[in-house]
């Protein structure tokens, strides 16, 4: 979980009191979801004293700062619910005077921009280090360790508009990153930089690198890796600067441009728009002015928050509640429209830092978070029960003990995930897979089919460590099935890789062996066709006449794919198919 630091006299300062006691602060964080890690050193300066906090809410990165979480707890306590007159929206611009081009050749490579311009203030030491943590916050918890987001933060006084978004040769620009004396080339950077062998990864192996520059040419920064060592060196006292975020996921990149702007409003800088022009089609238009509000309201009866909250609650107590987590709620009335009835509820509309907002029971949490937990009177439990282990559980932890004892180490992984890993780097058509229709990003827009795109997911990062590699895991997988009520099959699915020179499908073949005889279950294999596996290295496995599986030697454009060197095996069984026969 994402854990901060922050000035305990800023934090107080933003939101708007002092806690007197450990126990009340701690209480009040309770409606951030965050808990009190370590208190400040009380025998430093108040200006020097540091608090600890660890946020537990994933989906709100807003909070994942000092004014984004001192935000939170001011609105708890009754403050104003604050007004950012610098957002653009659909239809809506607000006139811009810097402008960001982006060049079609990045459409491919890192397709997405988003800025603003902060001024009006002298930054402070505080200030500088706050902001750092929060573009790193952000940039390696909600962008994936600045696969989908990164951010930079730059002088205006020498930068030359409009600005330059383009993708080039990485051994044909040169410049001086920060923290560092003379020019390195991109590919360069890379390999001798900290900072670039840090996040290799995520350029390396492709023909075209991002560079940001201005009209003259001058290097502003080499996006997601490193700031210039000029335009890209920001220091305390400086007044205006301009910010920006690249990434591969319009709608994340367009958030977390919101939420740094809101919490630098709320710490009294002046937010200026910048017009950002594509070459090129996007989910937002070909311009688009940043900040920009593009979040969608939801609708939740009083029936449902009633259901999902053991309680009848009114409009008025609803909408309060609302406010108090920052968003803006308006009553909606039943009404008849033919032979249909419309439902009374309320309709929110996030505030423009907080995209989590998915369904409707997200409209209920924050009603029961926003009112206060201590509210709802307890009730004791009416039905006696008594729990038991699910025979599906049981023999899954059978199995998990008989591929630890062949060497494998347990994984455990996210059940959503982007098409580019569960689709496209699998050589998959899609075809079965599940998508999520309000998904938060792209990097969890479906519902995984298979376990072994996580897998594989571990083992691209994985180059460093002494091979032999063994990982599995049992975990559920749903996938597209007419037959099914719902038209979606849930099943427990088992998965294992091996990474290995030597790797092979007799390899296969001897760890499935191994596996079915100590499950005591007997099976035979015909010739597969999965897409997966190399052709004639692969089998399907059969138990009781029905296809429950599938090994064999992982194909060499799914091992390019994932960026892996080393031959692999792998092996995927339905274990509710074994249990069920």
């Amino acid at each position: 979980m994402p854990k901060i630091d922050v000035n305990e006299e800023v934090f107080y300062a933003l939101a708007g009191r002092r806690w007197e006691t450990r126990e009340a602060f701690e209480e009040a964080l309770t409606c951030a979801k965050a808990e009190l890690d370590e208190d400040s050193d009380k025998s430093l300066p108040p200006e020097e004293r540091v608090l600890k906090i660890e946020l537990n809410d994933t989906n709100r990165p807003d909070l994942w700062a000092t004014a984004g979480c001192a935000r939170q707890l001011r609105l708890h306590q009754g403050g104003k619910v604050p007004e950012y007159p610098f957002f653009s929206s659909p239809g809506k611009s607000r006139p811009a005077v810097h402008q960001v081009r982006v060049d079609a050749s990045v459409k491919g490579v890192r397709p997405y921009l988003a800025g603003f311009i902060a001024s009006g203030k002298a930054i402070t030491d505080a200030a500088l280090r706050d902001m750092i943590q929060t573009q790193e916050k952000l940039a390696w918890n909600y962008g994936r360790k600045r696969r989908t987001i990164s951010m930079g933060l730059y002088r205006i006084a020498i930068i030359q508009w409009p600005i330059i978004y383009k993708a080039v040769d990485p051994d044909s620009v040169s410049f001086v990153p920060l923290q560092w004396e003379v020019p390195l080339t991109l590919r360069e950077i890379l390999k001798q930089h900290p900072k670039g062998k840090e996040y290799a990864f995520i350029q390396e192996h492709e023909p075209l690198h991002p560079l940001l520059v201005d009209v003259k040419g001058a290097v502003l920064s080499y996006p997601p890796i490193i700031n210039s060592a000029d335009l890209g060196a920001v220091q305390v006292g400086d007044t205006d600067l301009f910010v920006e975020l690249t990434g591969t996921d319009q709608s994340a990149v367009t958030l977390a441009a919101s939420i740094m702007a809101c919490d630098l409003a709320d710490q009294g800088f002046t937010i200026e728009p910048v017009e950002v022009e594509y070459a090129y089609d996007t989910p937002f238009g070909r311009k688009v002015t940043t900040p920009y509000y593009f979040q969608e309201p939801v609708f939740c009866s009083f029936a449902r928050i009633e259901r999902f909250l053991g309680e009848k609650l009114d409009a008025d107590v609803c909408i309060a509640a609302l406010e108090r987590m920052g968003a803006k709620a308006e009553e909606v009335i039943a009404v008849e429209r033919g032979e249909k009835v419309e439902t009374a509820g309320i309709k929110v509309y996030p505030p423009e830092y907080r995209n989590d907002f998915l369904h409707a029971a997200d409209v209920a949490e924050d009603v029961m978070i926003g009112r206060g937990l201590t509210t709802f009177k307890p009730e004791r439990p009416r039905d006696f029960t008594v729990g038991r282990l699910s025979p599906i559980t049981v023999f899954s932890r059978k199995v998990k003990e008989l591929l630890a004892g062949m060497g494998y180490q347990e994984m455990i992984y996210n059940y959503l995930g982007s098409r580019k890993d569960l689709v496209e780097n699998m050589r998959g058509d899609g075809s079965r897979i599940v998508r999520i229709s309000n998904p938060m990003t792209e990097n969890y827009e479906y519902v995984r089919d298979s376990v072994l795109a996580s897998l594989l997911m571990s083992e691209s990062v994985s180059g460093h460590s002494v091979y032999p590699h063994r990982i599995f895991e049992i975990g559920k997988v749903a996938y597209r099935n007419p037959v099914e009520n719902y038209g979606v099959s849930t099943r427990q699915y088992l998965g294992f890789l091996l990474a290995d020179k030597d790797a092979n499908f007799n390899t296969a073949a001897g760890q499935i062996q191994t596996l079915f005889y100590y499950i005591s279950r007997e099976y035979t294999v015909e010739a597969s066709d999965d897409r997966r596996f190399i052709p004639g290295r692969a089998a399907a496995i059969r138990y009781q006449g029905e296809r429950i599986g599938v090994f064999g030697e992982l194909h060499p454009e799914v091992l390019e794919n994932w960026g892996l060197t080393i031959p692999g095996i792998a092996a995927e069984l339905d274990l509710d198919a074994l249990l069920e026969a």
